[in-house]
């Protein structure tokens, strides 16, 4: 059987990366296909060592591509995903658009691997949003032990989580900054540079953001409706790697002890946590890394059953394009396609 896979936004920062993590991950495919808008047609891009030339999405036939990795944006997503699925193609979506779908699956393959075959339904599958990955990846060992009831959780997202776009922002209002330069902000609210900004996607009639809305229905579409989530998502002047400062309070007793030994042994997930030597994960030592870090476990007195903790993950890799592979290894392995 020939196995042939298409990378669709294959110039942006996460299709390059999709395309760098299927050469290193060797996925068997016989054949990959870059796929773009009309305005990026007959550029290269590197996949191991050889050269894909982009071709356009408008032009596709999708008949007989077994799975595509989209990452076009929401808008191209929304078009083009229900095409290639009616052709019999498996969409993995890594735009908002069809999270909520009910009959599309939202899937982190170490935390609701189970929930995979639900693809058949529509032939797409959506990727969750890259805050929302590294989180329930730290939180699915605590909670099969002792029951999530409460998450409280503050963002530390970097500029890549934008575009290529903003993290070119955030290099030249950098320097403007040190010549004495007028800065005016294109891709985020205000100046980047030397500033945080609580305001990531668009405010909602509650006052949430759209970001913090979809960390709260995608974690509950994960890991279950019974769970409240309050999450307040910040942009922060990095490149790349989100952190994530989680407080969690729980059903049931569990102590730090062990939450430690389920995080080291859990999958995808990698516990640099030595309070007495300094050392836990920061932005800079996760970047261009697959595990999600977890760091900083501590006691929570505030509530009965309760426990804080750190995370930090490249937002790029684990949080949009390792996952996204992750799952079509998934479909490769249990499903036969």
């Amino acid at each position: 059987m020939t196995r042939k896979i298409a990378i669709v936004g294959a110039t942006g920062n996460v299709g390059r990366e999709i395309i760098s993590i299927l050469s290193e991950r060797n996925f068997p495919a016989d054949e990959v296909v870059a796929l773009a808008s009309e305005r990026s047609v007959g550029k290269k891009v590197t996949y191991g060592d050889k050269t894909l030339i982009v071709e356009n999405l408008d032009k596709y036939d999708f008949t007989g591509t077994k799975i595509a990795l989209f990452s076009p944006g929401g808008a191209a997503s929304s078009k083009y995903a229900p095409i290639a699925a009616k052709a019999g193609c498996i969409v993995i979506d890594n735009s908002s658009f069809f999270r909520v779908h009910d009959d599309v699956p939202l899937i982190v393959p170490e935390v609701n691997p189970d929930s995979l075959g639900d693809y058949k339904k529509s032939n797409i599958i959506a990727n969750p949003n890259c805050s929302t990955i590294q989180m329930v990846v730290a939180l699915k060992p605590l909670h099969d032990i002792a029951q999530i009831k409460r998450i409280v959780v503050s963002t530390y997202q970097s500029t890549s989580g934008a575009g290529k776009d903003a993290m070119d922002e955030l290099f030249d209002s950098t320097k403007k900054v040190y010549q004495n330069q007028n800065v005016a902000p294109k891709n985020f609210p205000k100046r980047i540079a030397f500033n945080v900004i609580p305001h990531i996607d668009i405010f909602m009639s509650d006052g949430a953001t759209k970001e913090e809305w979809k960390m709260k229905v995608e974690t509950k579409k994960i890991m279950g409706d019974d769970i409240e989530i309050n999450a307040t998502c910040v942009r922060v002047p990095t490149f790349v790697s989100h952190g994530e400062a989680i407080a969690i309070e729980f059903k049931n007793k569990i102590s730090v002890e062990q939450a430690r030994d389920a995080l080291e042994n859990a999958e995808g997930v990698l516990l640099v946590d030595r309070p007495e030597e300094n050392t836990y994960a920061t932005p800079i030592e996760t970047a261009a890394q697959d595990p999600v870090y977890v760091s900083r476990i501590r006691k929570d007195d505030t509530v009965e059953h309760g426990l804080n903790i750190w995370v930090c993950a490249d937002n790029l890799r684990k949080g949009a394009a390792l996952n996204a592979v992750q799952i079509a290894e998934l479909l490769v392995q249990k499903h036969g396609l």
